[in-house]
């Protein structure tokens, strides 16, 4: 990035500019003169665009002008709608393997019975139902006083995993299916060093159907009870405490060894994106995340409806047309969900984002994608299924981000990387979440929630490349036992969000 430009150009073909600072009226950017104030983010017609013609950024549409756009004019909400996308998937047509890395990297990690490797090392009280959930945070606020359970020193804490769902629906539909499968994802994540499944005991996901189906753990260090066995909340917490103190003693000889960077299993996400995001903290993911996919690790990129009108992108990076044809079938399923539910594809950007300078769906899935870097997508999955395909890889998602990062989490994700440029404050136990900050500004009033500051692409002329490696030292640093901002702050209580699908009864 040069320094002290005041705009930027993403593409040659691109016919609006985007503002690097705050830019007053008769301010010239990119060869052109602002006819009026526009924000830094925000989008400034490059020429002349005629009412009805396509507007580019990133050398892909994002939008039709909805009215003649003077040179010079600033291009929001106002100015510019929605439009017909791309639909030339190309399944595979830019699938190129990515060159190897001269040396393999580790990290300090928990090795589990299963092969798989941990990050942090965590009891967890996982609910069924929502029924169980106070008793699950009794139980957990019991454990913190606990002597007994306190004096392990190689536990990270006992975390109770609530929701709002588990009754009062199906049990046979694809909602069902798609809880079924996040509560047993969970149970194996490898940042659990043991689970204690806790239910009411009259609920639809009945425990023994949840524990009968599947081996929900390799090592053994898993126990389940129900609260109306075990004889009301008091003897629940008295016995759950007794069960905790047992499985502890397992999950205390766990002690991190040093393990080969493919066994990291990283989601990516974005939220409160703003202008910047696609050209600082989303690219800059991207190039970190194909340094961990050349290392033979894998990455998860989720979010559908914020991909929607940049999915071309992605079946183009499909390993086969299987894998394309996956992709395309879950954009289907969001549009036939949406309209059906009286929804829109484009019902994205929120408020925020517009504030930040995105307008259409289009522009935002567009930066969205590019967190994703340039690897072959080698697989797309379902909410919460198992990721058995290393590399770069697609997995189906609402955008609102809890629902997101607790599917990714349920399908292996021992860490998230988010992107953020309104300022997001989250976290997600059992996997640490590292926050990039898209701007400078926001880094600077919000520096105790992010962990890395993306805006110096823009203010100091860091390269997306540079940041990117900075990137991937963070997430070698935070797996192998480094605190994030959000840990510090204790963020993760509360965002165990189970997609909802289907209706409530």
């Amino acid at each position: 990035m040069e320094m002290g430009k005041t705009a930027i150009r993403l593409s040659p073909v691109d016919n609006v500019v985007i503002a690097l600072r705050d830019l007053p009226p008769g301010e010239e950017a990119e060869g052109v003169v602002l006819a009026e104030k526009v924000q830094r983010g925000h989008k400034i017609a490059a020429v002349a665009i005629p009412a009805g013609a396509p507007v580019m950024r990133y050398g892909q549409t994002i939008g039709v002008a909805t009215e003649a756009i003077p040179a010079g004019a600033w291009v929001h909400s106002h100015n510019l709608g929605m439009g017909p996308h791309s639909t030339d998937y190309a399944i595979g047509s830019a699938c190129r393997p990515l060159p190897a890395v001269p040396a393999a990297r580790t990290f300090q990690g928990y090795l589990r019975a299963d092969g798989k490797v941990g990050t942090r090392n965590y009891l967890g009280i996982l609910t069924s139902v929502n029924c169980s959930g106070s008793v699950a945070r009794f139980v957990a606020e019991a454990a913190e006083r606990d002597p007994a359970l306190q004096a392990f020193g190689n536990i990270d804490g006992v975390v109770p995993i609530t929701h709002q769902t588990g009754c009062g629906m199906s049990a046979t539909n694809e909602g069902y299916r798609t809880l079924y499968r996040t509560l047993a994802g969970y149970a194996k994540n490898p940042n659990f060093g043991g689970i204690l499944l806790l239910g009411l005991g009259c609920e639809v996901m009945q425990i023994p159907d949840l524990v009968g189906r599947d081996k929900l753990r390799e090592d053994g260090n898993f126990r389940y009870m129900t609260i109306q066995q075990s004889g009301g909340t008091r003897r629940t917490i008295e016995r759950a405490l007794e069960v905790l103190r047992e499985m502890a003693v397992e999950a205390d000889k766990a002690r991190r060894t040093p393990q080969p960077v493919s066994h990291l299993t990283v989601g990516l996400q974005c939220g409160g994106s703003d202008g910047y995001s696609g050209i600082t903290a989303n690219p800059a993911l991207g190039y970190a995340s194909d340094l961990l996919v050349r290392h033979g690790g894998t990455t998860i990129l989720s979010e559908t409806p914020e991909i929607y009108g940049a999915e071309h992108l992605l079946t183009r990076r499909a390993v086969s047309q299987d894998v394309g044809e996956k992709l395309i079938e879950r954009i289907r399923w969001w549009e036939d969900y949406t309209a059906r539910n009286e929804g829109e594809m484009d019902n994205n950007p929120s408020p925020g984002n517009k504030r930040g300078g995105l307008t259409t769906i289009l522009e935002k899935s567009l930066g969205a994608v590019a967190k994703g870097g340039m690897a072959p997508l080698s697989g797309v999955y379902k909410y919460g299924e198992p990721i058995t395909t290393p590399g770069f890889v697609y997995m189906d998602s609402p955008g609102y981000d809890p629902a997101s990062v607790t599917g990714q989490i349920a399908s292996g994700a021992t860490m998230i990387v988010f992107t953020t440029g309104r300022g997001s404050v989250s976290g997600y136990k059992p996997s640490p979440c590292v926050k990039l900050a898209t701007n400078s500004e926001m880094y600077g009033r919000m520096s105790e929630d992010m962990d890395v500051n993306c805006g110096d692409i823009i203010s100091d002329g860091v390269s997306v490349e540079a940041k990117g490696e900075e990137i991937f030292e963070k997430i070698i640093a935070v797996a192998s036992g480094a605190h994030t901002k959000s840990e510090e702050l204790g963020f993760g209580g509360t965002e165990f969000v189970p997609w909802q699908i289907g209706a409530v009864m």
